[in-house]
Parts: structure tokens; sequence; C-alpha cells
């Protein structure tokens, strides 16, 4: 840990396990939130290297004509494969850690957040100093997400599960856990973990 710049922490779960909900409530205590997924779509966009790649791999139906991802074409063509997601993660991932470390730069706080649904499926987790896991059971994510995306289908949210980490894995190996359940306040779970990072030596 380098002294000179805030904590990088970690916040990562499953599909439909609160993370949104948890980040929200760390903004609230005035920490910095990086979203890496949501910055993964931006980057698509505005990252010549980045745009260039996805072209040349996945061709120009890859991006609309105003220049804007083509995602009806990506999710049928590439995310449907596991092989050709592989590929396209290995171009958004570095677009990505080289985008946080840019932002990272910038705050100030006693520690940082990055928000990602892969973070140690894609390795980013060594990078970062400590990792926080929203975990929530299987039945419950499921509930979420088809009530929050009506668009999807069970069988394309356990796709997306399948390819993430199980639960008790990033539990073992997260610094921090956080249920969340019906039994289990969120609050008084993120102001311990607010606490115990903000004296962090």
């Amino acid at each position: 840990m380098i002294n000179s710049r805030p904590l990088w922490v970690g916040i990562t779960g499953g599909i439909g396990s609160g993370k949104s909900t948890v980040c929200q409530l760390f903004k609230l205590l005035g920490i910095p939130v990086y979203s890496a997924d949501d910055r993964a779509k931006v980057l698509m966009t505005v990252d010549p290297t980045l745009k260039s790649q996805i072209l040349e791999e996945f061709g120009e139906d890859s991006y609309l004509r105003n220049g804007g991802v083509n995602r009806a074409y990506l999710a049928q063509k590439v995310f449907s494969d596991p092989e050709k997601v592989e590929k396209i993660n290995s171009f958004v991932h570095p677009a990505v850690a080289k985008d946080f470390k840019q932002w990272a730069e910038i705050q100030s706080a006693p520690y940082l957040i990055k928000e990602a649904a892969l973070l140690f499926e894609t390795g980013a987790a060594e990078e970062l100093d400590r990792v926080i896991n929203v975990s929530s059971p299987l039945k419950i994510r499921m509930a979420r997400v088809l009530a929050r995306d009506p668009h999807r289908k069970e069988d394309q949210v356990n796709q997306i599960i399948n390819r993430q980490l199980p639960d008790e894995q990033k539990n073992e190996r997260a610094d921090f856990v956080i249920k969340n359940t019906d039994t289990k306040l969120l609050i008084p779970q993120v102001l311990e973990i607010h606490k115990k990072l903000s004296t962090s030596e």
C-alpha cells in the first residue's frame, strides 16, 4: 500500500446482487465510485484503439452509423459465444484498467471504489488493496434481474451467472462481504466497512 494515494477498493458481486445499491450508499458517504461496466460502454465508443480493435475483430456491423455501439449485433454475434466474449474482454479490460488509473489519480478521499462484476475473473482484483463482495442468494438475484430487466429471459441470466465465479468463492477471496438479503440491513454493514477503510493504514 502506497500512503500517498487513497486505498483502491473493489466492489463486486454476481448479477442482481445489489452492487449498484451498495455503491450508492458509499457515494452518499462522499466516496468516489468508478463503475467499470458503465465506463466500458463509453470507452467502446470514444477510445480509438479499443474501437479499432473491435472493428477489426468483429466487423463494421459492430457500430451504428451514428458511431454508437451496435448492442443488438454484439449480443447476437459476440456475447452468445464464449470464445468471442473472451476476445472482446481482452480488448475492453485493459482499456478500462488504464482509464481507472487515470481517474484514480485525480481523486482525493481516504479510499475510492472500483465497481465491476468480474473483478476476480479478469484478475483486476490483484491491482486493488481491498475487495468487497456483495452476496445474495441465487433465487433473490434471479428475481431482481427479471423484475429490473424485462427484456431478459431466465436462460440469458443463467448464462451470465455461469460466466461469474460462484458467490462462495468470491466470499472466500474478498476482504469484506456485504450480505444483501431480506433479513440483513445494508446501511449498518456499509457504515462498518466505511469506518474500517477510512482508518486503514
